[in-house]
């Protein structure tokens, strides 16, 4: 009996940390806008290197740890580069393809002299 349970408590386990992992996740606006998303990083950095020190304190760990980086990192920006060089690269399309059309007759035209 207890073989048959064991796995359904594991799965059941499995299960409810992925759910609560999404849920919190979803509760800190993770999965918003990349608005959303810039305001939960803040947050996360402001948090996150305190409770780190006090958890050290409370287990009896004096090791010293590293500095968080700074990065400067926008994923507003960053898709918007993103958007911006794919529209670029889409609108070159027509020139490129008849430079390169031509330049690939020219070879052919060499190589059959």
């Amino acid at each position: 009996m207890a073989a048959r349970i064991l796995p359904v408590i594991k799965l059941a386990t499995k299960v409810t940390i992925a759910g609560g992992a999404v849920y919190v996740a979803y509760d800190s606006g993770l999965l918003g806008s990349s608005e959303q998303g810039s305001v939960a990083l803040e947050k996360a950095k402001a948090v996150v290197p305190p409770a780190v020190e006090e958890w050290m304190k409370y287990f009896g760990l004096e090791a010293q740890l590293p500095t968080m980086p700074t990065i400067e990192f926008s994923p507003v920006e960053s898709w918007n580069s993103g958007v911006r060089w794919t529209i670029s690269s889409l609108s070159d399309a027509p020139t490129k393809a008849t430079e390169y059309t031509s330049q690939g007759l020219q070879y052919v035209k060499d190589l059959t002299k």
